[in-house]
């Protein structure tokens, strides 16, 4: 069978513009897929659905879940007659609006006291509010600058749709004619999302935009030697183009993590177009251009694609992430770098034909060449392999040892799953939420789902009601708790209704949309506990308890309890960082290693994984020693590194394979491959580094931290290769050397 890079050289030089017209064919399809992309935040991107806890969670949120939209109004003094019926307005226009449930504020608490209309002078205002319970006051008049609306919307209601009511809000306010000096706010959960879904997409515009320029600068400064430097920058941004549609006719959607896969790929994808693009300008200047293209289609595709598989197979190993957004990132790199790939092994030559390519005249190449810093810098690398070679021991124990520290250091590298950390402190939907929680207090809870055959039954609403009280008494943290037991009780004196029939007859007079909220049918109910504001590993250990306390107090035969809603989410989401991260890492070196024995079939295939294992520890100690948290970007930092790495280590092996070959000696060797291919890796480097540094940008903290770790990565992906890498060829060509050397000694 032909070889089918021989076959796609023919096909280039030979039916150039068919393969042109496929290839803009494939972009077409691509750029139709860029109108299918989507942004995703919310729930869907930390925990999968088909999993038993994203399912309750989604049955949950359906059910009885509704989020709540909160409007914030600020004057000189909010108890003004003229303040509170344009608020009185507001709400009744407001109720009106589709998924809506209610609309709640201090004018209801005053048309309460008042008969049902709003009382008709200050002075009045005043009394109701002086004899109301000054807890319900403090929630809805902090002070008389500031008041607040709660919108409470339907259970189930999705992303998109709570947009849609988020800007007929919005409308509903522009339109509403505010009194003077009066400001109108909406804040709250769902205007959360909404403005980090926006800002996601802003983000991502600007960190493409900045990987782009200093791509453009890297190449200028450092491929300045052939035509056409830019190329490879073009090349890219096809792939990007590729990258975005594939995701769109995918539904793979853009997120936080997503976001920063992109700047990945622009550092990573350059590196294939800079190969291909420098092996076609060696080639044409000793050959014509058919045969340049042969060449280099021929000899560097296979090169290039083994590089390339070893770094999706990094990324492959994402795959099994339990976090959405990390297994999405793993998609999108894995999908980018063969986009990239394959646009450089096309475009480069199509591109030479087209414009007929013409190398650049080499000027000054026989003026003082090893004078040259190109050169002085070949023969510094060669000279430290070959000194790293003689001693390899020294090396690799003192590596070693800094990698053992690193994965002990790393055991204590802080998890972090709380999303209000990953946006910028200063977005102003944050700031209104953090108004709005020092006001209410937070403003989300911790449902227990109870199960059981009938949850109406004497027993088991006994049990609701003792568990709830229990909760609350011994728990700082729970501020109190709603459940149908509750419900019963203010409705019935204070007490539990004893018989069936009486707990009916309470039932009744509890209005249906209020018992939607606790009760579905009657074999499931839930329990609301609303809690103070508090860190995310505080709300991990209060839920672990409220499990055990729900064990400990022995629910009644066939009843079952499960806590779910959004902080139990979170605090799953730190575990599911922690175990990812080290099953990411595991199965990268997993699938490397399985792909350096099926390639090379030796044993000296094992020597890139060495320097990669060095670097995955010295990236713990840094995460350490820079007070970074493992978010779920950050979690992919060690599978990533060992699809970066393996790139450099495993060119400096086949260089020094190509030299064993010729009969040199393993020494000379180890010296010439690193003294060859060092330069070219640290260009391939340092060109990867701008493509990251985009990422320290960001004024998303989850991103920026990303790229601060992958750029030193980065760095200690090229120390692994150039200085480390030596030293374990050495020890793994050592024993072949001491074979051969009594036969070669022995005349």
């Amino acid at each position: 069978m032909k070889n089918p890079y021989a076959w796609l050289a023919a096909a280039i030089n030979n039916h150039t513009w068919t393969v042109a017209g496929v290839a803009v064919a494939v972009f077409i399809l691509a750029f139709f897929g860029l109108s299918m992309v989507t942004m995703e935040t919310g729930d869907d991107t930390y925990i999968d659905k088909t999993t038993t806890r994203g399912a309750l969670l989604a049955h949950y949120k359906d059910t009885y879940g509704s989020d709540a939209v909160m409007l914030i109004y600020e004057a000189d003094s909010v108890r003004s007659l003229e303040v509170l019926r344009y608020i009185d307005n507001l709400h009744e226009d407001l109720r009106n609006e589709r998924y809506v449930a209610g609309v709640t504020g201090v004018v209801d608490l005053l048309k309460q006291a008042n008969g049902g209309t709003l009382p008709a002078s200050k002075a009045e205002i005043d009394a109701i509010i002086g004899q109301a319970p000054p807890e319900i006051v403090e929630r809805m008049m902090p002070s008389d600058l500031m008041t607040l609306s709660v919108i409470t919307l339907e259970p189930g209601v999705s992303l998109d749709a709570q947009g849609r009511v988020l800007e007929n809000i919005e409308s509903a306010i522009s339109i509403s004619e505010p009194p003077p000096g009066l400001s109108v706010t909406v804040s709250g959960n769902p205007a959360f999302a909404k403005a980090m879904g926006e800002a996601i997409g802003t983000e991502m515009g600007v960190l493409i935009l900045a990987a782009m320029l200093l791509m453009v600068l890297a190449v200028s400064f450092l491929f300045s030697h052939v035509r056409y430097r830019l190329l490879p920058v073009a090349v890219v941004a096809v792939g990007l183009i590729m990258t975005f549609g594939f995701m769109g006719l995918f539904g793979i959607p853009v997120s936080m993590t997503v976001v920063g896969a992109f700047p990945v790929l622009i550092g990573i994808g350059i590196d294939y177009a800079i190969q291909l693009h420098a092996r076609f300008d060696e080639e044409i200047r000793r050959s014509t251009i058919p045969e340049a293209i042969r060449a280099t289609v021929t000899q560097m595709g296979p090169s290039v694609l083994i590089a390339m598989t070893a770094t999706s197979l990094g990324f492959i190993a994402m795959f099994f992430a339990p976090v959405p957004m990390v297994a999405d990132f793993g998609s999108v790199c894995t999908i980018g770098v063969i986009s990239c790939y394959v646009a450089a092994l096309i475009i480069v030559p199509v591109f030479a034909i087209i414009t007929r390519y013409q190398p650049k005249k080499e000027t000054g190449s026989s003026a003082e060449p090893d004078n040259s810093l190109i050169e002085r810098y070949n023969r510094l690398l060669g000279r430290l392999a070959y000194t790293i070679a003689k001693h390899p021991i020294p090396v690799i124990l003192l590596f070693a040892m800094v990698a053992a520290g690193g994965y002990h250091l790393d055991q204590s590298v802080p998890i972090s799953a709380d999303e209000k950390t990953f946006v910028p402190s200063d977005m102003p939907p944050l700031l209104d939420m953090e108004k709005v929680t020092r006001t209410m207090g937070a403003t989300s809870t911790i449902p227990i789902i109870v199960t059981g055959e009938n949850v109406l039954s004497h027993e088991t609403l006994r049990w609701i009601a003792e568990f709830g009280a229990y909760e609350v008494e011994r728990n700082d943290k729970i501020t109190g708790v709603t459940s149908i037991a509750t419900l019963l009780a203010d409705q019935n004196g204070g007490v539990l209704p004893e018989t069936s029939a009486e707990v009916a007859e309470v039932l009744a007079r509890i209005p249906v949309e209020t018992q939607k909220r606790y009760l579905n049918g009657n074999m499931e109910t839930v329990l609301e506990f609303s809690t103070v504001s508090m860190e995310m590993d505080v709300a991990k250990s209060l839920i672990e308890k409220m499990r055990r306390d729900a064990t400990w107090n022995e629910p009644p035969v066939g009843v079952t309890v499960t806590v779910t809603g959004g902080l139990e989410m979170f605090a799953a989401v730190m575990d599911d960082i922690s175990d990812s991260r080290t099953l990411m890492t595991v199965l990268g070196f997993a699938f490397i290693f399985g792909f350096l024995v099926l390639v090379y079939r030796k044993t000296s295939a094992v020597s890139p994984v060495i320097p990669i294992a060095f670097i995955v520890g010295w990236n713990g100690a840094i995460m350490y020693f820079l007070g970074l948290d493992y978010t779920p970007l950050t979690a992919v930092l060690g599978s990533m590194t060992i699809g970066v790495a393996s790139e450099y280590t495993i060119l400096i092996m086949e260089r020094c394979e190509e030299e064993l070959a010729r009969g040199m000696e393993f020494l000379d060797a180890i010296q010439t491959a690193v003294q060859k291919i060092g330069t070219a890796v640290t260009v391939s480097g340092m060109t990867t580094v701008f493509g990251f540094a985009a990422l320290t940008l960001s004024t998303f903290n989850i991103i920026s931290n990303f790229g601060i770790v992958t750029v030193i990565s980065v760095g200690f992906s090229l120390v692994g290769a150039i200085v480390v890498m030596p030293a374990v060829l050495a020890l793994m060509y050592r024993p072949a050397r001491d074979r051969r050397k009594p036969v070669v000694a022995g005349p």
